[in-house]
C-alpha cells in the first residue's frame, strides 16, 4: 500500500507530536477533520500505523545494556522457541533471519554482568543450540521511520 504526500504529513505531525488532537492537526495541515480521521483510520487499517503508544526508553526503566543475539535453533523448533522467548521480558525484538543463525534477538539487561543471567535464560531453552552476542556500545542512528514515510510520500506524487 502506498501513501501521498497527505499521508506522510500526518504520519510526521504525529510523529512530532503523538498527543494532538485530529482537530487540532487538521487545522496544522489545512484540510478537514473528516479526511485526517479517514486517512488515520485507512492507514491503521491497512497496517502502515500500528499504534499510538508511548515510546519508552529501556534504559530510563533500568536497563540500560542492549546486546543482539544470534541464535542457532534446533530444526524444527521455531514455533517453540518463539513461544519461549515471548516469555522473556528482556526479549525486545525477535526476527527469523537468514545466514549465520536463525533468529535475532535484541536483549537488554541492567549491567553486563545482568546481561549473561538474560542469556543464560535465553539459551537455557533445549531449542536453542548456541548464541552468539554482541553488546550495543551506542545508538548514533536510533530506530527512525519518518525518513522512509517521507522517501514513500514523494515516489507517490
Amino acid at each position: 500500500m502506498g501513501i501521498d504526500e497527505l499521508d506522510g504529513r500526518i504520519i510526521k505531525l504525529l510523529a512530532d507530536e503523538p498527543r494532538i488532537g485530529v482537530l487540532e492537526a487538521s487545522r496544522r495541515l489545512g484540510v478537514a477533520r473528516g479526511t485526517v480521521q479517514a486517512r488515520l483510520d485507512r492507514l491503521r487499517a491497512n497496517g502502515v500505523i500500528r499504534g499510538f503508544g508511548p515510546q519508552v526508553d529501556p534504559a530510563a526503566l533500568g536497563y540500560p545494556v542492549t546486546a543482539f543475539a544470534t541464535l542457532e535453533i534446533k530444526q524444527g523448533q521455531g514455533t517453540d522457541v518463539r513461544a519461549y522467548l515471548v516469555g522473556v521480558p528482556e526479549v525486545l525484538e525477535l526476527h527469523t533471519t537468514t545466514g549465520h543463525g536463525d533468529m535475532l534477538c535484541r536483549l537488554v539487561a541492567r549491567s553486563n554482568a545482568d546481561l549473561q543471567r538474560v542469556i543464560d535464560r535465553v539459551v537455557g531453552f533445549d531449542g536453542i543450540v548456541r548464541a552468539s552476542t554482541a553488546i550495543v556500545m551506542e545508538n548514533p542512528v536510533p530506530l527512525r521511520i519518518i525518513p522512509l514515510v517521507e522517501q514513500a510520500a514523494a515516489e507517490e506524487t
